[in-house]
């Protein structure tokens, strides 16, 4: 059966197509497969992360595409419309990673109550989390705008959560300040109302563009808002630790002089100004040496220490309390059909996309 594919040029980012492949159908499947039909899926900058990420981090070997094409991997819900699992049945709602397409064939492989793994052998190789499948049928947590909540931050949420416990566990590292580039990014403000609601009295402080301040400032979880233009302003007088959510290479050295040897720490955590390009960390700047924080490694670290189920127990508080703000902060836009999936790349891309906005979309009119 024919499946709809949105992919891009890894060289170009800009250059974006949709393509039809062949998927076997129903009747062919191999055994223990599931023919996935891709309802819904999430669109932020933190998929164009993937996108730049892709050759580094493996993101593109995940959804297969023509030489010189990618597939950005997106979170988002699938329907099985074909089955040939005993244990999986059709109609069932997964949510997990899937392609810009309109259809998955999955492997499907330790299959328990909640969830499933997709066992193909090009997946293999990446971050468990990336291959792994919850069943969501019937559950509310996953249903309608709380489903486009999931979809639009639980990934990005997660992120927030594993940087704000890496930075307590290691006590802030001294710091009295705690500076976050892209403050208007989902990844930024969810790790800001982490570290608000610790109230141990270290400041969060909100870098972003003049033309966000307004929307940071709404959010209620930073203690102050600087301009990009204006970071120099921020006294020095005391020791601050930088979250870059914005992977600005020009923005981290100035931030670097300005601060010297109180800048404590220094951590890389994403690209959303793209065009700065992820460079390698700089290794002359004064203060702490930037290096990028890579989530799989602290998540690994913490599943040892906290045992089955620590982790998610530890999430799932956090994100309860994070859940009640997104009504205020979020208003969900729908896009369905290949034009409005390229518009919405597009924009995202370049960065057209308002900040109070999360996009939830379809290949599928």
């Amino acid at each position: 059966m024919p499946s709809t594919d949105f992919i891009v040029a890894r060289n170009d980012l800009q250059q974006c197509k949709v393509i039809e492949t062949q998927l076997p159908d129903a009747a062919d499947l191999p055994d223990e497969a599931l023919l996935v039909k891709v309802t819904r899926f999430a669109f932020t900058a933190n998929n164009i992360t993937y996108a730049v990420l892709g050759d580094h981090l493996k993101y593109w070997q995940l959804f297969p595409a023509p030489a010189g094409f990618g597939n950005v991997p997106v979170w988002g819900f699938g329907e099985v419309i074909a089955s040939r699992h005993p244990g999986i049945a059709e109609g069932e709602i997964l949510f997990g990673y899937f392609p810009m397409s309109t259809h998955l064939v999955i492997e499907a492989a330790d299959i328990s109550k909640r969830g499933l793994r997709d066992a193909a052998a090009h997946r293999q190789g990446v971050a468990p989390v990336y291959n792994a499948y919850a069943r969501v049928s019937g559950d509310p947590a996953f249903a309608g705008k709380q489903g486009d909540h999931q979809a639009l931050l639980r990934p990005l949420f997660m992120l927030s959560f594993l940087v704000d416990d890496f930075l307590a566990e290691n006590e802030f590292y001294g710091a009295k300040s705690v500076l976050l580039s892209s403050a208007s990014s989902k990844t930024a403000y969810g790790l800001a109302h982490l570290l608000h609601a610790r109230g141990n009295g270290i400041k969060v402080i909100g870098l972003t563009s003049a033309g966000n301040t307004g929307f940071v400032k709404s959010l209620g979880c930073y203690d102050e808002v600087v301009t990009y233009d204006n970071v120099s302003s921020l006294p020095t007088s005391s020791a601050v630790a930088y979250v870059d959510m914005a992977g600005n290479s020009p923005l981290r050295a100035t931030l670097h002089r300005h601060f010297g040897e109180q800048m404590k720490y220094s951590g890389i955590i994403g690209l959303t100004h793209r065009k700065s390009s992820p460079d390698e960390p700089e290794q002359l700047l004064p203060g702490a040496k930037p290096k990028f924080f890579f989530a799989p490694d602290h998540i690994r670290k913490r599943a040892k220490e906290w045992g089955p189920g620590g982790v998610d127990m530890r999430f799932g508080a956090a994100w309860s309390g994070f859940v009640p703000n997104l009504d205020r902060w979020i208003d969900v836009r729908e896009g369905h059909g290949p034009a409005a999936v390229q518009r919405a790349y597009l924009d995202t891309l370049n960065g057209r996309v308002p900040p109070d906005q999360g996009l939830i979309l379809s290949l599928s009119e």
